[in-house]
């Protein structure tokens, strides 16, 4: 039998190379061809809903195709996550992904996914800052002078949070490991309730998003010791950071688009593109920025990365603080 020749055989291989990249690239012009489903995990009216919604319909007609969010809250995000794992990986149904997430991956220890093998990133999208705030009849004005209080009267200074668990819950817990703090906590259904709470002084202090917290802490109901990003806010601006009294500390949360892992390449970075451009436009940032979001574009690798970082930082607390599913 006579063998094919060498250079045959390579110029076949290099046809089969470009015929894959036009295929995929075909594919990646072609897609969408139908609506796209955009699964919100959570109820609508929370931070995460208003940000799909200012961002579907720009990219609904930069793709030629309806973006529908789809709320599908429970169980701390993980009903809706779930149900985007088990979708088609074809680019059809679109996780919005959230720090709940890569807490999910260590506090729970029976979930039917893995999130970090089953979802894929696209892009990050906003990073929404957490602020340390405290009743105003507790004595103390900043953070150095409310750790002392905290060391001064040892398990007796209580924070309220949106649940064991949550984004809100662990920012206290590190600031317990952090400092050597002793702050006891109060869960409550939601970070609404323990807001509420805050404000009428039945608990002493608690993290909470800039996005909720922001009227409370402009009209004097609750002050505002500190906030947890790396930066000061713009909304903020003399409120220093809680980092120049605790070098490093940093909780933050932190909003982002996946998808269902399978999913073609071309199309996620199509999708990346598409997530990058909604963040620079001027209307859909200014508007962020009015939410207290800070926009986040972003590669896939550079938003994975912060996913693996994130799911590790919040995996050592709940490890070391033993914090477990009520």
């Amino acid at each position: 039998m006579k063998l094919p020749h060498r250079r045959n055989v390579l110029h076949l291989g290099a046809g089969a190379a470009v015929l894959s990249a036009v295929s995929r690239s075909a594919r990646a012009q072609a897609y969408p061809t139908r609506p796209i489903r955009w699964i919100v995990p959570y109820p609508a009216g929370g931070a995460a809903d208003p940000i799909a919604r200012l961002i579907g319909p720009f990219l609904t007609e930069r793709l030629g195709q309806p973006i529908v969010i789809e709320n599908k809250p429970g169980a701390g995000a993980n009903i809706g996550t779930e149900f985007v794992v088990r979708s088609p990986p074809d680019g059809y149904t679109l996780l919005c992904i959230s720090t709940a997430n890569m807490i999910n991956a260590t506090f729970y220890k029976d979930l039917s996914f893995n999130f970090m093998r089953d979802i894929s990133a696209v892009a990050g999208l906003v990073r929404l800052p957490l602020v340390l705030e405290t009743n105003p009849s507790l004595p103390p004005k900043t953070v150095a002078e409310f750790i002392a209080y905290a060391k001064a009267n040892s398990g007796k200074v209580n924070f309220a949070s949106a649940g064991v668990g949550t984004s809100l819950h662990l920012a206290a817990e590190l600031l317990n490991l952090m400092t050597g703090i002793n702050l006891v906590h109060v869960p409550y259904r939601g970070g609404a309730p323990a807001l509420t709470d805050l404000i009428a002084g039945q608990v002493h202090v608690m993290f909470d998003n800039l996005f909720t917290s922001l009227e409370h802490i402009r009209a004097g109901k609750v002050r505002a010791l500190g906030v947890a990003t790396a930066a000061r806010v713009p909304q903020l601006p003399d409120v220093p950071v809680v980092a120049d009294s605790v070098p490093g500390y940093e909780a933050n949360s932190v909003f982002g688009v996946g998808v269902p892992t399978g999913t073609p390449r071309d199309i996620i970075e199509r999708l990346n593109r598409e997530f990058n451009a909604a963040l620079a436009e001027p209307r859909i940032r200014g508007r962020l920025l009015d939410l207290t979001a800070i926009p986040i574009p972003s590669t896939t690798p550079d938003f994975r990365e912060e996913m693996v970082a994130t799911t590790e930082k919040w995996g050592r607390v709940i490890r070391v603080a033993n914090i477990k599913p009520d």
